[in-house]
């Protein structure tokens, strides 16, 4: 591990930050091996900021930022950006709402331009909207509705979850897209499209300081303006066990099981979260994990068993279990399997060589994100949008390194509980004869 971290270290380029007097941070990671640069811009607002009645309006928005300024037509963003040689996209999460580009590193100043002229002047036009929110609700049926274990997992979540807004579908309830006004969109861009809402993260052939002063140029001119107060929504503490079943068409039944688990608030302190993110390496994170060898290879209990765990988060966190049943072999069965593998661990303990071997897996998963300036981009991103400062993802690896087998005992004894449980269960239905036909272009996100 000391010489991963050793290579990383000559490996990953240097790190500077500046804020502009609107309030908007500029992130800059300088990497000469290619040139090419990614150009992010990080919007602190995601679903987790919606209200009741107005869900989705996060992804919504994301879809309206394509759809053009005074400046630039609908759609034109785009071609500019594959004009100059590169790619574009965006993506909404519950904490944030993220754009990106990635140019050849001479073009960075255009695509910045592009940006900066979105992030103050977008065009709502009213027939536009029309047409994208349907576009939203076709992407709500293609990708929940006529996906069973989505649908799942959006049910699940909505039990877990009895009052954090994290209980609501990133994409919304379809209620809420139907009734949903151009207003409504309008009004989500007016609050938390600001500079002093945002960041902007750029990884490549660059010079910081050259980089600095195109955002003065480019960012500088927009005005900062006043946010609404983010109130605290904390989840309270559940007092017993919930189970619900989900019966949808679908080819295989389905046990997801969700704890309620600690996420990182703080790098240096915690230590539970590190802890339950090696667990979950140990149960799933390779081919020789445990429940690849003891429920699908030994037991044949399973056709799919696996775990997952994200230790960052702005809202409170989750470790979940799941997988799929042989045939022959119920539900029931298969997860009186997965709670026998946590029963395990908090017993036994895990060895030497599983903790060997999880650290490898982990550690060298963040080693190998530094081959790829997007991939670097999103870490330093997705830190910053949960509050860790980039700044801590070496202390972080490090962190993980100093996990010890008894911790990792001492969190599945903690966490895996059963009034921390919600169990969701997907009860397969016969397939329709005639599925609904998709359609042949697909949303772009």
């Amino acid at each position: 591990m000391l010489i991963l971290l050793t290579i990383s270290g000559a490996v990953l380029g240097d790190t500077h930050e500046t804020q502009l007097t609107n309030g908007l941070r500029v992130i800059v990671r300088e990497d000469r091996r290619a040139p090419t640069v990614a150009h992010m811009v990080w919007y602190r607002a995601g679903s987790m900021d919606e209200t009741s009645g107005r869900t989705g309006v996060a992804h919504v928005l994301e879809h309206m930022m394509f759809k053009g300024t005074p400046s630039v037509g609908p759609g034109e963003f785009s071609r500019r950006v594959a004009a100059a040689g590169g790619r574009d996209n965006a993506f909404t999460s519950r904490d944030y709402t993220a754009y990106f580009q990635q140019v050849p590193s001479d073009r960075l100043a255009e695509v910045m331009q592009l940006e900066a002229d979105r992030m103050h002047h977008l065009t709502l036009d009213p027939r536009e909207f029309a047409q994208e929110i349907r576009v939203v609700m076709e992407e709500r049926r293609l990708r929940t509705e006529d996906q069973p274990q989505s649908l799942l997992f959006e049910q699940l979540t909505a039990s877990a979850f009895q009052v954090h807004p994290y209980r609501v579908p990133i994409i919304g309830w379809m209620s809420d897209l139907e009734s949903m006004t151009i207003d409504d969109a309008r009004a989500w861009y007016q609050q938390w499209y600001a500079p002093n809402n945002a960041y902007v993260v750029i990884v490549g052939d660059v010079d910081h300081q050259a980089v600095f002063a195109l955002a003065e140029r480019h960012y500088g001119p927009l005005r900062a303006r006043q946010l609404p107060e983010r109130k605290p929504q904390d989840e309270p503490v559940q007092l017993g066990m919930r189970r619900l079943t989900v019966r949808a068409p679908a080819d295989l039944p389905v046990v997801t099981m969700a704890y309620k688990a600690p996420v990182i608030r703080d790098v240096d302190r915690d230590s539970d979260p590190y802890a339950l993110e090696m667990l979950a390496a140990v149960l799933a994170g390779h081919e020789a994990a445990r429940f690849s060898k003891s429920l699908i290879r030994e037991q044949r209990l399973a056709v799919q068993a696996s775990a997952s765990y994200d230790p960052t988060a702005r809202g409170p966190g989750i470790f979940y279990l799941y997988g799929s049943p042989s045939a022959g072999r119920s539900r029931g069965e298969l997860e009186a399997g997965l709670r026998s593998e946590i029963t395990r661990v908090q017993r036994e303990g895990i060895g030497a060589d599983e903790l060997a071997r999880a650290k490898a897996q982990l550690i060298a998963g963040e080693i190998y994100k530094l081959d790829s300036m997007f991939a670097q981009a999103m870490e330093i991103g997705q830190l910053e949008s949960v509050g860790i400062s980039h700044r801590m993802d070496r202390r972080i690896i490090e962190k993980l390194e100093e996990v010890s087998a008894e911790q990792v005992r001492e969190v599945a004894t903690k966490y895996f509980v059963d009034q921390q449980l919600t169990v969701a269960e997907l009860d397969p239905q016969p397939l329709p004869d005639n599925p609904r036909r998709r359609p042949i272009a697909t949303p772009r996100h």
